[in-house]
């Protein structure tokens, strides 16, 4: 097979039939050299045609907690008082960048992942805030 660029799925299909001929190949050999460039035409066609995102802050906390077997009384002192780590699981507080510092050091969750903004919820109105006169000047 003549290596060249993956640029549609029938590439990839003969390049992953390639990959499995020479899997196992000595490194630095010349079939060894074959499969490290095929390894990474692949990953880069994969990672362009099929990105994955990253994900949300709160769905990673979460997703942490469960895989330690803890749960959201765990965050309190991490994120901060009992009250603060409800409304943040919420969404009705964005995690600030302290927050954050302590969730990676604590839960060892990469501060990328917190740093994207997570999805809001928004909340009707209260019939308070509803009546409030607006400052607007007539």
């Amino acid at each position: 097979m003549q290596i060249k660029p993956i640029r549609s799925d029938k590439d990839l299909d003969v390049a992953l039939v390639e990959i499995e001929r020479l899997w196992g190949a000595k490194g630095g050999s010349p079939d060894g050299d074959k499969l490290e460039v095929l390894v990474t035409l692949v990953e880069a066609y994969e990672r362009e045609r099929f990105p994955i995102d990253r994900p949300d802050p709160i769905e990673a906390i979460r997703f942490r907690l469960e895989q330690q077997g803890k749960d959201l009384r765990s965050l309190i002192g991490v994120i901060g008082q009992r009250s603060r780590v409800y409304e943040v699981m919420r969404r009705d507080r964005p995690l600030s960048l302290a927050m954050i510092r302590r969730l990676n050091e604590k839960l060892g969750i990469p501060a990328e992942v917190l740093i994207r903004s997570g999805k809001r919820i928004h909340r009707k109105s209260s019939a308070l805030s509803a009546a409030k006169p607006s400052r607007r000047s007539a």
